[in-house]
C-alpha cells in the first residue's frame, strides 16, 4: 500500500542574500518537524515554526557552509544554529564527515550534535527521514529521503551541481554521489539547498531532461568537463 503523502509537511522556504532554502519538514499528525539549514533569520524561522503550533524536534545540517547553518562568511557572520540553540536545546544532525567542520564554522560542540552515517533514519512522528551521504562539495555532504522527497542541499541543483573547486571539495566523490542521486525514482521531488533555476522545486525526472550534468556518462568524461 502507498504511503499517505497528506501526512507529510514539507514547507520550503526562501531566505537570505544567497537564495537559499531552509525546509520545515515534518508529521501533520503529530504536528513533530525537524528544520533542514536554518540560517539568515533563526526568530523568523523560529516564529513561523511556533505560529503554526509545530513541535521542533531537530536541526539537520546539509552540510557546513554558513549560508546554511551559520557562521563567519568574510567579513560577515551570518545567524544559523547557535541562534536556534539558544531559542530551543535541540541536536544538530550532521554526517560523521562534516561534524568537525560544522563544530569549527559555527562553535557548537559534540553535546549539540548527532553524528551520523549514510543509511541513518529518524523518525519524525510518523514520517521518516533517511540520510545519504553524498560528499562532494563537501566531504561530509548529505541529502535527506523523506518518503518520495529529496532534500539535496548543494549536492543537486535542478540545472547544477555544487561547486568542487573549494576547499574539501572532490570532483569525483561529486560525480559518484550524482550517480546516486540519478538513480532514484523519476517521480521523486527534489528540492534543492539554492533557488538558482527557473522553478524553485522539480521531479528527478523533469530534472534529468534539463540537467547535464546528470548526462555525464563516464568518470572519465566527467572529469574533462569539470576540468
Amino acid at each position: 500500500m502507498a504511503e499517505d503523502e497528506s501526512e507529510l509537511i514539507i514547507e520550503q522556504i526562501q531566505i537570505g542574500p544567497m537564495a537559499n532554502f531552509t525546509y520545515v519538514i515534518g508529521s501533520r499528525s503529530t504536528r513533530e518537524v525537524v528544520v533542514i539549514d536554518p540560517a539568515w533569520d533563526i526568530s523568523g524561522l523560529y516564529d513561523h515554526i511556533q505560529e503554526k503550533g509545530y513541535t521542533l524536534k531537530a536541526a539537520l545540517a546539509t552540510h557546513y557552509h554558513p549560508d546554511h547553518i551559520g557562521g563567519g562568511m568574510g567579513s560577515r557572520e551570518i545567524e544559523g544554529v547557535v541562534a536556534l540553540l539558544e531559542k530551543q536545546p535541540l541536536k544538530v544532525y550532521a554526517h560523521r564527515e562534516e561534524a568537525d567542520g560544522v563544530k569549527k564554522v559555527t562553535g557548537i560542540s559534540d553535546s549539540d550534535m548527532v553524528a551520523v552515517d549514510s543509511g541513518d533514519k529518524l523518525d519524525v512522528g510518523l514520517v521518516e527521514v533517511e540520510f545519504l551521504h553524498t560528499p562532494g562539495h563537501t566531504p561530509g555532504s548529505q541529502c535527506f529521503r523523506i518518503r518520495n522527497t529529496l532534500v539535496s542541499g548543494d549536492t543537486l541543483f535542478i540545472d547544477g551541481c555544487g561547486r568542487v573547486d573549494l576547499p574539501g571539495s572532490d570532483t569525483e566523490a561529486m560525480y559518484h554521489s550524482l550517480q546516486k542521486l540519478k538513480s532514484l525514482p523519476d517521480d521523486t521531488l527534489l528540492l534543492p539547498g539554492h533557488n538558482y533555476s527557473s522553478v524553485p522545486n522539480a521531479t528527478m525526472g523533469d530534472t534529468k531532461k534539463v540537467n547535464s550534468y546528470l548526462s555525464v556518462k563516464d568518470l572519465t568524461t566527467w572529469r574533462q568537463v569539470m576540468g
